[in-house]
């Protein structure tokens, strides 16, 4: 994974009546509304908890680390990144404290109208965060989760560890690359095949 290359991926701007949405109190944050990135009609929808860090100091667009491991990831195991759409649990990225669980319950409104609007044929969930949200349970863990397909929503879905997870304890590695994300890729390619 070493030669890989990470690229800036298309971003997808948030539709006018959602752009200004001020309800969970984020938009206070003074960031900005991330609605998605990648191939917006991709069949895989990967969800993480909120957008990171995506301009230096000097207002350069940049990959981040979160990007980047999933960037190599997904190249690794075969997977292009037409067949991806990211996007957030939360649409702007906190900078301070905030009510986590009204926000994100706020927030998901904005996921279900995506899902509403483009109908991913895959969901994989990174991170706890991202996963008790989506699932709707606060128990729910990756680690007890992971290797499986479930129905959410009536999407198929799975989970994964999140990226930053993955490069702070590199134990982590052969799990989410070997295990999760080519179990995504393999399941992406029997669909394909049929």
């Amino acid at each position: 994974m070493s030669d890989f290359c990470p690229s800036i991926w298309p971003e997808e701007f948030p539709p006018d009546d959602c752009d200004n949405c001020d309800k969970c109190g984020l938009a206070e944050h003074g960031s900005r509304m991330i609605w998605g990135e990648g191939n917006s009609d991709a069949p895989i929808m990967v969800v993480l908890d909120n957008p990171g860090v995506r301009e230096d100091r000097e207002g350069n667009p940049f990959v981040c680390g979160t990007r980047q491991t999933l960037q190599e990831t997904v190249n690794s195991v075969g997977l292009q990144p037409d067949d991806l759409y990211v996007t957030y649990i939360l649409k702007r990225k906190p900078t301070r404290k905030y009510y986590k669980q009204k926000t994100r319950e706020i927030c998901m409104r904005h996921l279900e109208y995506q899902l509403q609007n483009k109908n991913p044929k895959y969901i994989i969930c990174l991170g706890n965060v991202a996963v008790r949200s989506f699932f709707q349970d606060d128990e729910a863990e990756v680690k007890n989760l992971r290797g499986k397909m479930y129905d959410v929503k009536g999407i198929q879905t799975t989970v994964a560890y999140h990226p930053l997870a993955v490069r702070r304890r590199p134990n982590l590695k052969k799990l989410f690359l070997v295990e999760d994300w080519q179990f995504v890729a393999d399941k992406f390619n029997e669909n394909r095949l049929c």
